[in-house]
C-alpha cells in the first residue's frame, strides 16, 4: 500500500510542479487551472497516506559465508607415499536479521514530492513547496479578483488627440468629487504669443453605473501652432498630451518628425513574480522607459486590452468585463504610460472570446459595453462614408479613420463583421471586414490625401501575411478572396504616391512581411506594401517558431519569435530633396532596439511637358 501511494504522491507532484512552472512563467492557460487543482487534490491524501504508512525501519538481512578447507590425506601426503593431496571445503552459512532506521537523503523527498519517514522537517518542506505552487497560481488568478476589483477607482487619460481637440476619458464613481473640472495651459509657453495661464476647457456634472462612472470632456485646442499641453482635473489627476500636426504637415516639435507606436496583448503579471502587485505589467516598465526619448503622438493599441479568458474566465457578466477593463487603468504600471500619452484602440478576440467569429450574437453586446465605455468613446471619429466624398461619418460605426501629419489612419474592425473561420480560406463569399465596412475601407485607399501626406496607415488587429503556420484561418490568411482585393487597391494607393503600411498584433511573435506586386503586372516594385506585426506588450511568446514563408506573395522581411514584451516604434521624416517621405520601423524587445527598416514612400513619374498644341493653360498645367 505504501509503495503505491509513494509512486502517486511522486507523480502527482512531478505534475503539479511542471504545469505550474508553465502556468506562472511561460503561458497561464486556462486548462491548467482544473488540472493543476486536481494534480493537488489526488497529492494530498497520497502524501499522507504514504507518511502514514510507510515505516521508518528496515529490515536488514546480513549473511556471512565462511568457506574452511581442510587436507584429507595429510598423513600420506607427510610421508611421501602420495602427491596428491585431497582438499576438502567446509562451507559455513551465518544469517542475521535486524531492524535498522531507514537512511535519510535531503534531495530525494525533496525532489520527487514524497514523504520522509524519518524526518518531519524535509516531510514539510517537500509538501510546503507543493503548496506553494498551486497558491503562487491561486494568487495569480484569484489576487485581482479578489482584492483589486477597483470599482472605486478614479482615473483619467487621454484619447484621441488632434490639431483641434483633445478627448479626455473621466471615471469617477464618488459623486461628491462632483462636478469634475478640467483644465489645461501651454507647457513651456515661449512669449511673447503663447498664453501661460491655466484655462478652464470643460468639465463633468456627474457619472452614473451605466458608463460604468466613466465619462468623456473634449477639450478644445485653439492655437494655430503645434504644443504641448498639461492638464489637471479637480478630482487630483493631470497630466499632459502633444497637439497633433496639421493634415499634410510635419510636426513643428520633436525636430519635424512624427512618431507613434503601435502593440496589442497584455495580461497582468507575466512572467509571474510573487513581489509584484497583482495588477502588474512589466512590459509596461519597459514601455515606461523608452517613451521619454521618443516624442510620440500617440500609441496605436490592436486589440486584446484585457483576456476576459485568461487566466480564468469567472463570468459572461458585463460587470465581469467591466472590471478587467478597471484593473488595467488602475495598475500601477499605467500612469507611466498613459498619462501623458494617447491611447486610441481597435477591438480584437480576448475582448470578447478567443478566435471570436460569431458577429453582434451571443456575448457580442456584454463584452463592447466596456468597450464602448473606455475605449471608444475617446477614439478617432468614425471612419467616413462611402460615396460622401469623404464628408461624412458612418455612424455607430467600430471603425475609424482620421488624418494626422504626414500619415492617414484607418482602424479595421475585424470581429464584428467577420464571417465563419471555419469556412473555406479561397471562398470569394467569405469575409472579414463585412460588405459596409469593406466598401468604406476601399473607398478610403482610393481617396486622394491632402497634399503632404505620404502614407496610409492601416491598422489590423490580425496579421495580413499568411505566413502564420500557426491557427492561420483566424488571420488574414484564412480570408484569401477579401484580401487579395484588398492589396490591389493599395497598390493602387501607391500609384498616386502614398506608401501603405499595414500594422498588426495579435501573434505575440514580431513579424515584418513584404507584399510586392506581381511581376510583369500594371504595379511598379516600388508601391510594395509592407506589415509590421508587434505583440504582446506583456503576455507569453512562441519558443517555436510558427512564421514561414512559402512563395514570393508574402515575402519575410524579419522574424522574432522570443520576448515577452514587444511594440514597434514608427517615425515619419520628409527627405531633405525631393518630395519622398521615410518611414522607420523599430522594433523593441524587453524594451531592447533588436532590428529596424527604413521605407521610402513611392514615386509618381511626372507625365512629359507638352511642347505644343492645347491652350495655354494646358501647356502650363504640363510644366
Amino acid at each position: 500500500m505504501g509503495r503505491y501511494t509513494s509512486r502517486t504522491a511522486a507523480v502527482t507532484s512531478a505534475g503539479i510542479r511542471i504545469a505550474s512552472l508553465f502556468f506562472l512563467r511561460w503561458a497561464a492557460l486556462p486548462p491548467l487551472l482544473p488540472i493543476i487543482y486536481t494534480l493537488f487534490a489526488i497529492y494530498v491524501p497520497a502524501f499522507v497516506s504514504g507518511y502514514a504508512t510507510e515505516s521508518k525501519y528496515a529490515l536488514v538481512d546480513e549473511v556471512d559465508v565462511v568457506i574452511k578447507e581442510d587436507i584429507l590425506n595429510k598423513d600420506e601426503v607427510a610421508n611421501g607415499s602420495t602427491d596428491e593431496a585431497v582438499i576438502v571445503e567446509e562451507v559455513d552459512v551465518e544469517e542475521t536479521a535486524a531492524v535498522v532506521q531507514k537512511p535519510t537523503s535531503p534531495l530525494s523527498p525533496l525532489l520527487r514530492g514524497t514523504s520522509s519517514p524519518n524526518s518531519i522537517l524535509l516531510t514539510a518542506l517537500t509538501f510546503l513547496i507543493n503548496c506553494a505552487c498551486v497558491a503562487m497560481v491561486t494568487d495569480m488568478v484569484y489576487a485581482p479578483r479578489w482584492f483589486h476589483p477597483s470599482q472605486d477607482l478614479s482615473f483619467a487619460r487621454v484619447g484621441y488627440v488632434s490639431d483641434t481637440e483633445a478627448k479626455l476619458l473621466i471615471r469617477e464613481p464618488d459623486q461628491s468629487k462632483m462636478p469634475i473640472t478640467v483644465q489645461i495651459h501651454i507647457k513651456d509657453p515661449q512669449p511673447p504669443f503663447d498664453n501661460p495661464t491655466w484655462q478652464s476647457a470643460g468639465g463633468v456634472r456627474f457619472t452614473t453605473n451605466e458608463t460604468d462612472y466613466t465619462a468623456v470632456v473634449t477639450i478644445p485646442l485653439t492655437h494655430s501652432k503645434q504644443r504641448v499641453y498639461e492638464w489637471t482635473t479637480s478630482n487630483n489627476h493631470s497630466g499632459e498630451f502633444v497637439g497633433a500636426p496639421k493634415p499634410g504637415a510635419m510636426p513643428e516639435l520633436f525636430d519635424g518628425k512624427f512618431t507613434f507606436l503601435s502593440t496589442s496583448c497584455i495580461v497582468p503579471r507575466l512572467p509571474y513574480n510573487p513581489l509584484d502587485h497583482p495588477l502588474a505589467f512589466p512590459g509596461m516598465k519597459h514601455l515606461a522607459k523608452i517613451l521619454p526619448n521618443l516624442g510620440a503622438q500617440f500609441m496605436l493599441f490592436l486589440g486584446d486590452f484585457i483576456y476576459i479568458d485568461v487566466p480564468h474566465r469567472f463570468s459572461d457578466t458585463v460587470e465581469n468585463y467591466r472590471q478587467k477593463y478597471r484593473q488595467v487603468y488602475a495598475s500601477p504600471d499605467w500612469p507611466a504610460v498613459g498619462q501623458n500619452l494617447s491611447w486610441i484602440h481597435v477591438l480584437d478576440d480576448h475582448e470578447i472570446s478567443n478566435d471570436w467569429d460569431s458577429n453582434s450574437t451571443g456575448v457580442y453586446d456584454t463584452a463592447v459595453d466596456p468597450w464602448h465605455h473606455y475605449q471608444t468613446q475617446v477614439n478617432p471619429p468614425e471612419a467616413k462614408r462611402a460615396g460622401s466624398a469623404g464628408h461624412l461619418s458612418r455612424k455607430g460605426a467600430t471603425y475609424f479613420s482620421f488624418v494626422q501629419g504626414p500619415a492617414s489612419f484607418f482602424m479595421l474592425d475585424t470581429r464584428s463583421y467577420r464571417s465563419k473561420n471555419s469556412e473555406p480560406f479561397d471562398s470569394s463569399e467569405k469575409t472579414m471586414l463585412g460588405e459596409t465596412q469593406l466598401e468604406d475601407f476601399l473607398e478610403w485607399l482610393r481617396r486622394p490625401e491632402p497634399k503632404g501626406v505620404k502614407w496610409k496607415i492601416v491598422a489590423s488587429s490580425v496579421p495580413f501575411t499568411k505566413n502564420w503556420r500557426v491557427n492561420t484561418r483566424d488571420t488574414w490568411g484564412g480570408f484569401l478572396s477579401e484580401r487579395r482585393q484588398i492589396l490591389e487597391a493599395m497598390w493602387d494607393a501607391g500609384s498616386l504616391g502614398v506608401g501603405v503600411i499595414i500594422l498588426s498584433g495579435d501573434r505575440h511573435e514580431f513579424g515584418a512581411t513584404a507584399f510586392p506586386p506581381p511581376k510583369d503586372s500594371k504595379w511598379s516594385d516600388s508601391v510594395t506594401v509592407h506589415e509590421f506585426s508587434a505583440s504582446p506588450l506583456n503576455q507569453f511568446y512562441s519558443p517555436i517558431p510558427t512564421y514561414k514563408q512559402t512563395d514570393d506573395e508574402d515575402v519575410e522581411l524579419k522574424y522574432i519569435n522570443t520576448g515577452n514584451s514587444k511594440f514597434g516604434v514608427i517615425t515619419i521624416e520628409k527627405l531633405a530633396e525631393g518630395d519622398q517621405s521615410s518611414l522607420k520601423y523599430t522594433a523593441y524587445i524587453d524594451g531592447v532596439d533588436k532590428w529596424n527598416t527604413i521605407v521610402l514612400s513611392p514615386t509618381v513619374a511626372q507625365p512629359a511637358a507638352k511642347t505644343g498644341g492645347g491652350s495655354f493653360w494646358d501647356r502650363l498645367r504640363g510644366l
